[in-house]
């Protein structure tokens, strides 16, 4: 399988596309002054004790406070408050080195919220969760920081490594090489990327986490609560940080920031393999020339076909997801009740399993599967869904079929899931119905070009439209193109966009930045 990671950057926001065997498998879309991210870390507040739930909430900053449970709290929660403690009377604005603090003894697994916090105490948390619907974002206080092969864990002492290294020389030689290179005050979670690494490698890692912690630490000698005191990597790097293997043939990236952030990190984890990426410079949108736009608008329905004529409806709620198999005109077939659902069923679960990954969707999902009688096929079902999810990241847990032909799935939720509107709200009309006619745009088209030109003194630039209207524009030897450029005496581009209406336009400069079509319509009345 070929794996390709496309990146599309735009002013305010970054989307990240990844491909396999040029199917769009997962998307991440996010702002670019995103706040509150997994992985931030902040010096909050507590501003409200709940014994009843023995959880506080804490002030982040954020428009509703953040929820942190005692069971987050972590067992070295106790060493941290000190650490806070001593930064705040720390003389000379020195950072107390972690290294040669005391360790306070854990507390307790099942204890009291209100035996270590007040109300107004000052504390360090990480996000968890980020905020969701109508909740504020979930904290945890057991600070991490996420390396490719390592996760450093700041007050622990725990060497833990992942369970999905199945070999046990290999775990063994693992836990007796980081015990031999770990600092002091340093807990280290080996994750699976690190199987097989040399001492070099990890050693190197280890050492630019700790630097993380004390880098960003220093913070806390000037911070006011709240605060941010550490922001996750970016977005791109976050994800390639994640996912990043040898698969890997291609990344594409629009934006050349961002190229040379994706550059520098690639060749610090893995130098032999820098040369995959490519910043694209193409006119079409880097997601229509790699085909992704078409399949978000086919991917993001409420009814999705996958073989056949068979289909799926995706129906989500504030409690979970429920997922309709239906085989269309499959039922026609003339191979039996039980081949159809069986053959229907596998299908589905394959594309059900590429849904999960690519809307990200978490909490609890429930599958309707179409009903087979045989116990046989319902096993055959349940492992193929189970085989179908191995390489999704996310934590789950896949239960097998009920008797009502119902299958359960669990899956790890920290983030809203991902929601794209496939339907198009008429750009003229605005859902009214009624629109001026449309062989009237290419006249409204050319007013735009004449405000450009006259009022904002553009004459060269480039005009997205969707295709039909491209094609419209550019055809024939003395095309409606032409026509404007020798009347307006301007340098001027036509490029199909995709992810626009049918009467929608944008203008861009020549280095890819949007007019402000509103600022264009005032001057020119």
């Amino acid at each position: 399988m070929v794996s390709e990671l496309v990146i599309d950057v735009q002013p305010k926001e970054i989307s990240i596309a990844v491909l396999e065997d040029k199917k769009l498998v997962e998307i991440q879309k996010e702002a670019r002054n995103v706040s509150f991210a997994v992985g931030d870390v902040y010096l909050g507040k507590v501003k409200k004790l709940m014994p009843g739930l023995n959880a506080a909430f804490i002030d982040v900053g954020y428009s509703k406070d953040a929820f942190l449970h005692y069971q987050d709290l972590g067992s070295n929660f106790s060493t941290l408050q000190k650490f806070l403690k001593t930064v705040s009377s720390a003389e000379k604005k020195k950072l107390p080195a972690i290294g040669k603090m005391q360790r306070n003894s854990e507390i307790p697994k099942e204890g009291s919220i209100t035996d270590l916090l007040t109300q107004n105490d000052e504390v360090l948390v990480q996000i968890a969760k980020e905020p969701i619907s109508t909740k504020g974002p979930r904290l945890t206080s057991e600070i991490s920081f996420a390396g490719r092969f390592l996760v450093a864990i700041p007050f622990g002492d725990k060497v833990s490594v992942s369970q999905k290294i199945k070999s046990n020389e290999e775990r063994a030689r693992l836990r007796q090489l980081i015990l031999s290179i770990k600092p002091k005050n340093f807990g280290v979670i080996v994750r699976t990327s690190a199987e097989g690494k040399k001492v070099a490698e990890l050693d190197t890692e280890l050492r630019t986490l700790v630097k993380r912690w004390d880098d960003n630490m220093g913070k806390l000698l000037k911070a006011k609560v709240p605060s941010l005191v550490f922001e996750e990597t970016g977005r791109a790097v976050a994800l390639l940080r994640d996912i990043f293997n040898p698969s890997f043939e291609h990344i594409y990236v629009n934006d050349q920031d961002v190229y040379n952030e994706i550059h520098d990190y690639v060749s610090i984890i893995a130098p032999d393999r820098k040369g995959i990426i490519e910043h694209y410079s193409g006119e079409l949108p880097i997601f229509d020339n790699f085909a992704i736009t078409k399949q978000i608008k086919s991917g993001f329905r409420k009814t999705v076909t996958f073989k056949s004529g068979a289909y799926l409806i995706v129906e989500s709620t504030e409690a979970m997801h429920v997922i309709d198999v239906n085989s269309g005109n499959r039922s026609k077939s003339s191979t039996g009740q039980e081949n159809t659902a069986i053959d229907v069923n596998i299908a589905a679960a394959d594309e059900i399993a590429r849904q999960l990954r690519l809307r990200d969707m978490g909490g609890i999902i429930v599958i309707d599967f179409i009903d087979m009688h045989e116990s046989e096929n319902r096993n055959k079902l349940y492992e193929h869904m189970r085989n179908a999810m191995a390489l999704d990241r996310a934590r789950h847990n896949i239960l097998p079929l009920s008797k009502f032909g119902l299958m359960q799935i669990t899956r790890q939720r920290v983030r809203p899931a991902m929601d794209f509107n496939t339907a198009e709200t008429c750009p003229t009309c605005f859902g009214k119905g009624e629109i001026q006619s449309s062989i009237l745009f290419t006249d409204t088209l050319e007013e735009q070009i004449k405000n450009v030109v006259e009022n904002l003194k553009v004459k060269k630039f480039k005009l997205h439209v969707h295709p039909y209207i491209a094609a419209f524009v550019n055809q024939g030897f003395f095309s409606l193109k032409m026509k404007w450029k020798m009347k307006y005496s301007l340098s001027m581009k036509i490029i199909p966009d995709q992810s626009l209406g049918f009467l929608e336009y944008k203008f861009f400069d020549w280095d890819k930045n949007e007019f402000d079509m509103k600022d264009e319509e005032s001057l020119s009345s």
